[in-house]
């Protein structure tokens, strides 16, 4: 339940971080005003996994390496530009891939992102950038 005592809406989602040389892979949809880290919504019964792979593949044309996937942590924050109460809970994996990333499908940019542009993110992204940052990872 959120304040007033309205229920919560809980978006589930699932991103791959992808962080190389100080700055992580970052996608912005058309229409939208921020980027997001790759992924999406689980479609029907699919797991973490299945749903990582078909996103990244639809989002950037690349293909995630299954047996290198790690879950790094899941984040949870106020939805961008939803009403309050809208959450996105983001359940995050690292991997390996094969192929060159691109803009693809919905996916208008991709931008390899650094601390210095956190504010460019969602909310919800804007709290693993903070611990990017803290571990070292995120320049």
């Amino acid at each position: 339940m959120s304040e007033g005592g309205a229920a919560t809406v809980l978006i589930d989602t699932v991103a791959w971080v992808r962080v190389e040389q100080g700055r992580i892979l970052c996608a912005r949809s058309r229409g939208k005003d921020v980027f997001y880290i790759p992924g999406g919504k689980r479609e029907g019964t699919e797991t973490d996994l299945e749903t990582l792979l078909r996103e990244v593949e639809e989002e950037l044309a690349v293909a995630v390496l299954p047996a290198t996937t790690a879950h790094l942590g899941t984040y949870e924050a106020q939805a961008h530009g939803q009403p309050d109460g809208v959450v996105v809970r983001m359940s995050c994996y690292s991997g390996d891939y094969r192929g060159m990333p691109a803009a693809s499908n919905e996916i208008e940019e991709i931008r390899w992102l650094t601390y210095g542009d956190r504010d460019l993110v969602a909310p919800v992204d804007q709290l693993l950038f903070d611990d990017l940052r803290d571990s070292g990872e995120l320049t």
